[in-house]
């Protein structure tokens, strides 16, 4: 057993730490993430591969029938309940001495740079990590447009890619 000194000071809560935890829970969790346990986000990671937009989502303890994916043109919304283990019941005698752990529901809205084909999409679970496909429409893919002129008077294949951040075509090398 040690003995330590009593630092009044060192338990006052300065008005930047308390109103830095205030803005957190605020702000950073809107939708139950205090202390109440709330999941209220879900992370994400969303990449092309090919023709797909492919969402993934770590999602442990949480079952396929507690998620719906749900799809309008090019916004995803992911929405699911990640379950309270006390409702399982706790055992005889069991304390708590640390709840990190988040439950309750989530959701995630997220907008595509393009729209997606709702019925070809795709989602599995595997090693607790949620993954979504969506193919992307024939309006939406890469196409190569040949441009007709010059001095020779043949067509040349110069490759056009719409630029998500601009909007606009640019002339890929």
């Amino acid at each position: 057993m040690s003995i330590s000194r009593w630092d009044p000071w060192g338990e006052m809560v300065s008005l930047r730490d308390a109103m830095e935890r205030l803005l957190a829970e605020s702000v950073v969790r809107p939708r139950g993430g205090g202390a109440s346990g709330g999941a209220a986000t879900l992370a994400l990671d969303v990449h092309e591969e090919g023709d797909d937009f492919v969402i993934s989502a770590p999602a442990p303890g949480v079952s396929p029938e507690d998620v719906e994916i749900t799809v309008r043109g090019d916004t995803v919304r992911i929405h699911g309940e990640r379950r309270d283990q006390r409702e399982e019941g706790d055992k005889e005698g069991q304390r708590w001495l640390m709840r990190e752990q988040r439950f309750g529901s989530f959701e995630r809205v997220i907008q595509l740079p393009s729209a997606v084909k709702a019925e070809a999409a795709h989602a599995e679970f595997k090693d607790g990590v949620l993954t979504v496909k969506l193919p992307k429409t024939e309006e939406a893919k890469e196409r190569r447009i040949p441009i007709h002129g010059g001095q020779t008077g043949q067509a040349r294949d110069i490759p056009i890619e719409a630029s998500a951040s601009a909007g606009k075509p640019t002339e890929k090398p």
